[in-house]
């Protein structure tokens, strides 16, 4: 971070501000002075100070992932391979595969083997762009482990030039210790993990499953009024394979967000817009697991629910380190604009997250900003698999 105002010039600067697509400005010019934005607008009004050219570039605000698994031990290519050949996710889990593997693993790794195995994994998502990244539990399904993932996360931060933001996920599986006896899990394991998370400074926020393979919105509903009382907020895996009225629970709780959504219906949409609750959109989900079923984003559009888009990086589901192959995935196998996906992943996100200091490039945000070898912010939802980032601007540094 730099105290000194530096001017960056010469760029193309989607500010994400209403109005014109993107928040367009053609040869912008941006103020910067101690890690803040302090003007953008036309190269020729621009104040006076120290530039910085950046060659016609495009700039946006710098990106933000906002629903990761990137904690964890492990990996699951052997039940990839497993189902590609045949075998049935029953037939997986019973030779020991699924969330237990993932449990089992992480269970056995300390705090530097978690953080050793994650930072790849955020140097990937760094590279594009990504200067904010959640982080949740929810893989360790005890007292110990989920404390010790949510301690690796905070570790992360301090070794890479990211912001980590994390979410308690102990309701995001039944262990096998607890099969059938899901309140008693609650009791004895997520509250206590809940409460010992919070004297320690570890959660930011708290997340759950609501589905019929993990928990009731009742059970998920004993969380919440803790995390509440605690002045924590909430967000839920909501609508992913059935509706269970999650995300109208969830708004009911003032929620940053709603996630996945796919079998969301309008109930639940206007419980959401009316809650201001985000919709993060999973894409990396949906295709991994072959889905049919995509979320309603006409609807959410309709009533103006912001929506998000993200990784939803964990080694199950979704193994997906690339936001901007996100983005391509939202467009093309949900038909979100381009600029829909671009607002996802920056100032929607930012919102999801309940951060109000970034997402947009505008006087008095954080100036993380990302420099681009593109012409136009559509290309960054339109090519696959080809990274265009020229550099990252983090707190005002070039």
């Amino acid at each position: 971070m730099t105290s000194t105002p530096c001017l960056f010039v010469n760029c193309r600067a989607a500010t994400m501000a209403e109005g014109a697509p993107y928040g367009l400005i053609d040869d912008a010019a941006i103020l910067t002075e101690g890690g803040t934005i302090r003007w953008v607008g036309p190269r020729a009004d621009a104040p006076s100070a120290a530039t910085h050219d950046l060659g016609g570039r495009l700039v946006t605000p710098a990106l933000i992932d906002c629903h990761t698994h990137v904690v964890h031990g492990g990996h699951r290519a052997g039940e990839f391979e497993q189902r590609l050949n045949g075998a049935t996710y029953e037939e997986v889990a019973r030779a020991g595969g699924g969330i237990v593997s993932t449990v089992r693993a992480t269970r056995a790794a300390s705090v530097e083997d978690l953080v050793a195995s994650a930072l790849p994994r955020i140097d990937a998502m760094v590279a594009e762009g990504v200067a904010t990244i959640e982080i949740k539990s929810g893989y360790g399904l005890d007292v110990e482990t989920e404390l010790r993932m949510l301690r690796a996360a905070r570790a992360l931060a301090a070794l890479r030039p990211v912001t980590i933001r994390t979410s308690f996920l102990g309701a995001h599986a039944v262990p096998a210790e607890y099969a059938g006896r899901a309140d008693a899990y609650i009791d004895d394991v997520c509250l206590s993990a809940l409460h010992a998370a919070h004297a320690e400074g570890l959660a930011d926020a708290v997340d759950g499953f609501c589905e019929g393979i993990a928990f009731s919105p009742a059970q998920i509903a004993r969380v919440f009024d803790v995390a509440r009382s605690l002045g924590l907020p909430v967000k839920l895996h909501a609508e992913q394979l059935s509706n269970l009225g999650g995300a109208a629970l969830a708004a009911g709780y003032q929620a940053l967000s709603a996630d996945h959504l796919e079998y969301l219906d309008e109930a639940g949409v206007q419980a959401m817009a009316a809650a201001g609750t985000v919709a993060v959109i999973l894409p990396g989900a949906f295709y991994t697991l072959r889905e049919t079923k995509a979320p309603p984003i006409a609807l959410l559009r309709q009533y103006g629910v912001p929506m998000a888009v993200s990784t939803d990086m964990n080694p199950g589901s979704s193994p997906m380190t690339s936001l901007l192959l996100t983005m391509n995935m939202a467009c093309t196998l949900f038909r979100m604009t381009p600029e829909e996906a671009l607002r996802g992943a920056t100032q929607h996100a930012a919102r999801a997250l309940g951060l109000g200091d970034r997402g947009m490039l505008a006087p008095g945000l954080r100036a993380d900003m990302v420099v681009w070898n593109a012409d136009t912010p559509a290309e960054l939802a339109y090519r696959i698999g080809f990274n265009p980032i020229h550099q990252r601007i983090i707190g005002g540094r070039a």
